[in-house]
């Protein structure tokens, strides 16, 4: 039976480290860190996931700034409000809630953000110290995977990774969180041939590609780490891109849906927006 690697205690043990953080940066400088939340429009999962942000803020001790909008923003408006929050020093992170209405550019919007300011980890600058092994900011998602590896003892170092999805927000960073780490990726997407040979030779398989149970048996090699960053509503409720149940007595380990990835993510959020402030006030 596989090790279920538990996002929820982890992310909870992040988010302390944050508050103990920011509790040493109000005592030597007396800043609390500043996040703005910027939502755009009324979509029930984007609120949704703004509030639990908001929670996680109050949670760690960071003042959350909410920047709310409606679905007939101009872009030159939001343009300007991004440009505002980037002149306001009591701001140290802007937030984006993705997706925007499709009237919008978020590809602008994200460049747009200051580069000190960016807690995602999207923006260009961001993606290029990544690539080029510098400090800054870590897309949050990948980064909580790297730190649940930690948390159970699993070294990437001379492992084969393969990462299911492309996208620059979790899978293109998250292979070259795992090369920086020593191991042997592959990229795997929708034009992939043999995709199933592929994952099973896999010692850490990360699927992040947002089909519901698409990791069978067939994928899983005996013994490897699998990492769900999938979270597909459906009639079943809230299920990963790995069919958890039917690999469970085949992986080393795993990360369920809910209660996994997902939290992470959030905790690392906090992570990047105390480090941002850090990074400022010096």
């Amino acid at each position: 039976m596989a090790t279920i690697i538990d996002g929820k205690k982890t992310a909870a043990q992040v988010k302390s480290e944050v508050a103990q953080g920011i509790e040493k940066l109000k005592a030597e400088t007396g800043i609390n860190p500043c996040l703005a939340v910027v939502l755009v429009g009324d979509d029930p999962a984007s609120q949704t996931y703004v509030r639990s942000k908001e929670r996680d803020c109050e949670e760690c001790g960071i003042v959350s700034l909410d920047c709310r909008r409606g679905s007939d923003i101009t872009q030159e408006e939001l343009n300007a409000l991004i440009d505002e929050l980037n002149e306001d020093k009591t701001v140290h992170g802007i937030l984006v809630q993705m997706p925007l209405p499709r009237h919008l550019d978020a590809e602008q919007v994200i460049a747009r953000i200051s580069p000190e300011k960016d807690v995602d980890g999207f923006h260009p600058e961001s993606l290029g110290k990544l690539v080029r092994g510098l400090k800054g900011p870590r897309a949050c998602t990948p980064w909580g995977v790297m730190r649940l590896l930690d948390e159970y003892g699993i070294d990437p170092d001379g492992k084969h990774a393969v990462v299911i999805g492309r996208s620059t927000i979790v899978g293109k960073p998250q292979a070259l969180m795992l090369l920086e780490r020593n191991a042997t990726v592959t990229i795997c997407h929708s034009h992939t041939p043999n995709l199933e040979e592929i994952c099973k030779q896999a010692d850490i398989l990360v699927a992040a590609v947002g089909r519901p149970k698409m990791v069978t048996p067939a994928f899983v090699k005996p013994g490897a780490v699998l990492i769900d960053v999938g979270i597909n509503r459906t009639d079943e409720g809230l299920v990963g891109d790995i069919d958890f149940d039917a690999v469970t007595d085949i992986a080393s380990a795993i990360t369920p849906v809910p209660g996994g990835v997902g939290l992470m993510t959030r905790a690392m959020l906090m992570q990047n927006t105390l480090e941002a402030t850090v990074a400022q006030v010096q």
